[in-house]
């Protein structure tokens, strides 16, 4: 009985919606405010205005990248776009910077590249649209109608199924009134420019002084990657493919895992684009999931059973004995795991999002992003209060150690109240004081916490990339000592940089994979991975898989070069005779057959290729390496094959 009150439900709703779209329509008639001429896209050839937007549905995301709530929309989105895919709906995100380094839009570039948004950005740094529409807080969702008007503002996260009813609603009115433009808008997504590095947004590091490792969250990467002081890759956890998945070191998935903690010889991970917390068992080499389901909790948690409860972007971990202190950003609390019986609870804030000291239960926080301490007392860095805060696990007491509130914030050394960062994201207790990156000053400071003084080490104040004695950074976020260096997570440079500790000298750390064999990778691991939506097959014995390559005009496959190609899935759902195929004469249309495990109904498929295409006119070759991903589903329904199109450029 309950799919059909469920179904009951949604009827119920969708006619409220109705009922509401037309009574807008006839009574609060708004026509929706045009975008100013002059301000910076992202993601689009040209500056988009409302007008060839008629005949579409739009829904406008007000966010900033620092905002852990308007993060959570941008998973929503992606369902809402890939599931309306053939329909009128276009997305459009306009970032309204809360801080002033989120005025740039280089980095917001980077915030789009990093959380990796596909539609267009237009940056509202001095908050021109944002008042146009008398927006109120982030995030905020605005949908116009398909004439131009609008429908619906919806604020806060968790809107998704709300949004969805108004979506199919609008269709279905508008459809009726012949009012839909079905033809598609042509976008240009901008390319991520490529490093030479090894890692893609590094999040946290933390060191293991007994056997004289660093673990680095290879975030982007979604995985967690494994060092030695001089940068040697000693071993790599987790495919490469975003997901949750329990297994060994090469088959395990996450999903743009954070905080990183050593549990005597195990790792405990913040998986935080799953809400889990995560071990990594060396011994057995295997990954196991302690808490969270892989669904995001919403506010009023109370805690229990690791494997039954839901968690909130945990960000970062720091252990005491078998207590895991979990830095928890979505609900802007303290929590604990207990490492022995894997049981989470909070432990310090209210879930006000605010700077209020106290005592545990009637304290807030803003955003806790990075966690550090000793046996005794806890410092948070605190982001989006710009503070650093710290718990008295004596007195089980809140305070704050340097900084302002919401909207203080600045590059300013000082005490308590009267110094200023800027968003940060990592701490790190060392020597008797805290080791902060300031994230969105791109510095390092230091704030001793008897004196309560914050100073500058080092960094210029603004992105970039230098070493030596008067270094810069780009976004850093993650802080770990090993020996007499400082081991950085250089998080919009894609580096590990180090620091002399008794010279201050600084280097970025060059990091040396292990010899790779063509049955790991074809394509060198800067190289940007393409998503593609959920693909579901038929429960059949097998299937096809085909690549169709084009190529530019004027080019053809260089001759004597053969064409790779390396396809793999998690859990072996999909069975290929060969995990590397080479083609010695390369042809636009390649297809490749599989089995399907009759046992496995969830998988991931990952291919590379590998080829050479040369001009025709001017004798020049080129190289084309890429990467595709998708999740795939075995369901009844399903296709019997999978068509993937390459387009060199």
């Amino acid at each position: 009985m309950a799919p059909i009150k469920q179904e009951y439900d949604r009827v119920a709703l969708q006619k409220q919606i109705r009922e509401r779209i037309q009574e807008v329509r006839t009574k609060h008639k708004i026509h929706a405010p045009d975008f100013p001429a002059g301000l910076s896209w992202l993601n689009t050839s040209h500056p988009i205005a409302l007008q060839e937007l008629r005949g579409k549905i739009v829904l406008l995301d007000f966010w900033t990248y620092c905002c852990i709530n308007c993060l959570h929309v941008i998973p929503d989105l992606k369902y809402l776009e890939n599931k309306y895919a053939d329909k009128p709906l276009v997305v459009i995100g306009v970032h309204s910077a809360k801080f002033t380094n989120e005025k740039d839009a280089a980095n917001v570039q980077q915030a789009v590249w990093r959380y990796e948004v596909e539609h267009p950005v237009v940056v509202d740094s001095d908050f021109t649209v944002w008042q146009s529409y008398s927006v109120r807080a982030w995030p905020t969702l605005v949908m116009i109608d398909p004439d131009g008007y609008l429908l619906g503002i919806f604020s806060g996260e968790g809107n998704r199924e709300i949004v969805e009813n108004y979506i199919e609603t609008t269709l279905d009115i508008f459809s009726a009134e012949g009012k839909l433009n079905p033809s598609p808008l042509l976008l240009q997504r901008d390319k991520m420019t490529l490093t030479e590095s090894y890692l893609n947004y590094p999040g946290k590091v933390a060191a293991h002084q007994e056997s004289h490792r660093l673990a680095v969250a290879d975030s982007n990467h979604h995985r967690i990657v494994i060092l030695n002081p001089s940068g040697k890759v000693v071993d790599v956890i987790g495919s490469g493919v975003p997901g949750l998945d329990d297994a060994d070191f090469e088959t395990s998935r996450f999903f743009h895992p954070q905080g990183l903690a050593w549990h005597d010889d195990d790792l405990i991970v913040c998986d935080t684009d799953n809400h889990s917390i995560r071990r990594i068992d060396f011994g057995s080499r295997s990954v196991t999931t302690l808490a969270g389901t892989g669904e995001q909790s919403r506010s009023g948690q109370k805690g229990g059973s690791g494997s039954k409860t839901t968690l909130n972007s945990p960000w970062d971990i720091f252990i005491v004995n078998n207590t895991g202190y979990l830095a928890m950003a979505g609900p802007h609390q303290i929590w604990t795991i207990d490492l022995k019986t894997n049981r989470v609870e909070p432990f310090a804030g209210s879930g006000h999002e605010a700077r209020r000291d106290g005592d545990l239960s009637s304290a807030a926080f803003a955003q806790p992003s990075g966690i550090t301490g000793t046996k005794d007392r806890l410092f948070i860095a605190d982001s989006e209060i710009s503070s650093i805060r710290q718990i008295d696990l004596r007195g089980e007491k809140v305070e704050t150690l340097v900084g302002g509130d919401l909207f203080q914030f600045g590059d300013r050394d000082g005490a308590g109240d009267g110094a200023r960062l800027q968003h940060p994201l990592g701490v790190l207790y060392h020597d008797g004081k805290v080791f902060v990156a300031d994230t969105y000053n791109h510095k390092i400071k230091i704030v001793d916490p008897e004196t309560r003084e914050s100073k500058t080490y080092l960094g210029a104040g603004k992105p970039g990339q230098a070493d030596g004695a008067a270094p810069q950074f780009y976004e850093p976020s993650g802080l770990a000592v090993l020996g007499n260096e400082l081991f950085i997570a250089d998080t919009n440079n894609h580096l590990i940089r180090v620091v002399n500790l008794q010279t201050s000298e600084v280097r970025s750390l060059h990091i040396k994979p292990a010899a790779r064999s063509a049955a790991d990778h074809l394509a060198t691991p800067s190289t940007p991975v393409i998503r593609l939506s959920e693909h579901v097959l038929a429960p059949a014995e097998g299937g096809s898989l085909i690549l169709r390559i084009e190529l530019p005009e004027g080019h053809d496959f260089n001759p004597g070069s053969p064409l790779q190609i390396l396809a793999r899935s998690i859990n072996n759902g999909l069975i290929f005779p060969s995990s590397l195929i080479t083609i010695d004469a390369p042809a636009a249309k390649q297809v490749l057959h599989f089995d399907l495990h009759p046992r496995i109904t969830s998988s991931a498929l990952r291919v590379e290729l590998l080829y050479y295409h040369c001009d025709k006119n001017l004798g020049m070759c080129m190289v084309r390496e890429a990467v595709y991903e998708m999740s795939v589903r075995i369901a009844s329904g399903g296709a019997t094959r999978i068509e993937i199109v390459d387009r060199a450029s």
